[in-house]
């Protein structure tokens, strides 16, 4: 058991300079804070799944909700196994599956990502508020979220064992942060749009995460009823697209007046 435990330790020591050096030298940018406390603060506020913002003007925001539709035969769920990290094992009880494909009871599709691509015009200031993601149980939360461009995105490790978040979009500059102590924060931004940005840990390679990087707030995600809501349009036309990590993108057209509701839906097949 000792043995176990050293080469465990050993293990983690070695990850944190596999996750340094894929950095570039320090584990952190320029623009990152990071902030070790014994005991984490809890996160204000979670990236939200289909958080709706506010209103563009009184009355005069127009709202497209629907939900996410899923055809055929729900794929079986890829069941993760953390034994090899006891921090991690210990934090669930009983089977624990991954969320690359989540269809719900009612026949919709979790975790897809919608958001206007088109027909927006002017500008829509950052949030000052951050998005939070947290590492927490050895899991991303959320698994999939929205970010505005230049809106902070704290990062928090809230489990009593090493993470690292690496992420390599194709438009932003990459990074890669080693966080092995409970509680330790890390703030970034997101310079360009892009959609979609992964996340993963090298240390535990199941666990991933997205994100839809925006210069609008004019997103959602579906969550566990297969919804979603983007509220406080201008009026306009505009192209939704609706974006899930395997099945892919769907658009289509929507046309919404001041203060009108439109109902659009999305399904996706499976495979």
């Amino acid at each position: 058991m000792r043995d176990a435990r050293y080469r465990y330790r050993s293990t983690m020591v070695i990850a944190v300079l596999v996750a340094i050096g894929c950095g570039g030298g320090t584990p952190q940018d320029a623009d990152a804070t990071t902030e070790p406390r014994a005991e984490p603060e809890r996160p204000t506020q979670l990236a939200q799944a289909g958080a709706e913002p506010p209103p563009a003007a009184e009355g005069a925001g127009a709202s497209i909700r629907g939900a996410i539709r899923f055809q055929g035969t729900a794929p079986s769920q890829e069941k993760i196994k953390m034994d090899a990290d006891p921090v991690c094992q210990q934090q669930h009880q009983g089977a624990f599956y991954g969320e690359e494909v989540v269809v719900n009871s009612n026949g919709t599709l979790k975790n897809v990502f919608v958001y206007v691509k088109e027909g927006l015009q002017g500008a829509f200031p950052a949030p000052t508020t951050p998005v939070v993601l947290d590492q927490q149980g050895c899991w991303y939360r959320p698994h999939v979220f929205g970010i505005q461009v230049n809106q902070p995105l704290e990062i928090v490790n809230s489990d009593a064992t090493l993470h690292n978040v690496n992420v390599k979009p194709a438009s932003n500059q990459p990074f890669n942060v080693a966080q092995p102590v409970k509680g330790m924060k890390t703030t970034k931004k997101f310079a360009k749009p892009e959609s979609m940005v992964k996340f993963k840990c090298n240390v535990h390679p199941w666990m991933n995460a997205y994100a839809g990087v925006l210069e609008h707030p004019f997103f959602s995600v579906s969550g566990e009823d297969g919804s979603f809501a983007i509220t406080g349009l201008p009026a306009g036309s505009y192209t939704l697209e609706a974006w899930h990590e395997k099945y892919g993108v769907q658009s289509q057209s929507v046309n919404v007046g001041a203060g009108e509701t439109k109902t659009a839906e999305f399904t996706f097949t499976a495979k």
